[in-house]
């Protein structure tokens, strides 16, 4: 079984939120999850124009992947957020925490100047260890 453990060289900022950087040994199995959006069924765009939902979309096709590959989103040890719209950073902070609890795993946020397409707000891809 992997074993997790994030922490911050000494003399370099800790954020509340977010894990600096994360050692894994012991990891049998890693994912890559591919950059996850609000699809509808049919492949199209979700809940055009509401950030909050398609951030909730995303996050929860992040944890059915995950989870697919026999994780939970505890395995994840590495987030890669772009938004459209960086001034959706305030909403998608409790949003986060909703599905990584108070503290995630090292986690880069970065404002593009879009995504594959124009309706998409948001965009998730990870790395998990199992």
């Amino acid at each position: 079984m992997a074993t997790i453990e994030p922490y911050a060289a000494p003399g370099v900022y800790d954020p509340p939120i977010y894990a600096q950087a994360v050692k894994v040994s012991g990891a049998q199995t890693i994912l890559y999850i591919a950059g996850q959006v609000a699809y509808t069924a049919e492949g199209g765009a979700a809940h055009a124009g509401d950030f909050k939902a398609q951030a909730r979309a995303t996050l929860q096709a992040l944890k059915a992947q995950v989870e697919a590959g026999g994780g939970t989103m505890a395995n994840i040890v590495k987030v890669n957020t772009y938004l459209t719209d960086i001034r959706h950073r305030a909403d998608y902070g409790p949003i986060r925490e909703e599905f990584f609890g108070k503290k995630m795993p090292a986690h880069t946020l970065v404002a593009v100047a879009a995504l594959a397409q124009p309706e998409f707000l948001i965009e998730i891809e990870a790395v998990a260890v199992l």
